[in-house]
């Protein structure tokens, strides 16, 4: 994906090492052909940004896997004859930075994001070795596409459903495009002179380079310092009939 000059410019001057670090892209678009996806062209800048700057990136269309309904880790354990979902989990668990990617739909985002933000939840109750929510130490941002007013709306439920599950969100994480109000041309098609709608746009262009580098930065800082402190968020201190003595982490009393 073409980056804009001041794009460009970003990645040139940076001097700040993000090797190691992982993402992890979530299309969320209706289509089933995600090359067809307007969200997928806008989330491509994101994608170029980072991988430009040694994030290793994975992109994944949500409709080209079968994933099936529910809030529990493998739902072929309950009912389901396919579930993509656990192999899907083990790319978003190993990945230090997640980005969701949604089309506006009637002021909401897709269903198929409420699918992937459900199944993240399904995945809650898993801990990491401080005791905390696995995705603690871990960063989130929201991309939002359509032809219809929305875009803060959708940021708003879908960062604050990352961030209740352990998530941290940098700040003005999200960003989008919306065209003229009604049917008419998403973000990438081209107009009558063959120009794409949408890249042109200095807001959207800002917006998303600052989510994708304040991502990065938070993901940097996050990874450097080990993650958050583990102390007062610690949920085996909270098992039944304890009370957890954070001086001898081994001492329940």
């Amino acid at each position: 994906m073409a980056l804009t000059v001041q794009q460009e410019q970003t990645c040139t001057d940076n001097k700040t090492d993000f090797s190691g670090l992982k993402a992890v892209i979530i299309n969320c678009s209706l289509k089933k052909d995600g090359n067809l996806s307007h969200t997928r062209k806008l989330l491509g800048v994101a994608e170029e940004i980072m991988s430009r700057n040694g994030v290793e990136v994975i992109h994944i269309h949500a409709l080209s896997h079968q994933i099936a309904y529910g809030v529990y880790p493998d739902m072929t354990e309950h009912g389901w004859d396919r579930d993509d979902w656990p192999e899907l989990w083990e790319k978003v668990a190993a990945a230090d930075i997640l980005i969701l990617g949604t089309p506006i739909w009637l002021g909401e985002e897709s269903s198929v994001c409420r699918v992937i933000i459900e199944r993240l939840y399904a995945m809650s109750g898993e801990l990491n070795d401080k005791g905390q929510s696995l995705y603690y130490g871990k960063t989130g941002g929201a991309v939002i596409t359509g032809n219809e007013d929305g875009i803060k709306h959708c940021a708003m439920t879908m960062l604050y459903a990352l961030q209740h599950l352990g998530y941290v969100i940098p700040p003005q994480a999200d960003c989008g495009w919306i065209g003229e109000a009604g049917p008419g041309p998403s973000y990438g098609d081209e107009n009558e002179n063959g120009e794409p709608y949408g890249y042109g746009n200095d807001f959207t262009q800002r917006n998303l380079t600052i989510m994708t580098w304040n991502l990065m930065h938070m993901a940097h800082m996050l990874k450097t310092a080990g993650g958050l402190p583990n102390h007062g968020n610690d949920r085996n201190a909270w098992k039944a009939g304890c009370r957890f003595d954070y001086e001898n982490p081994e001492h329940r009393v």
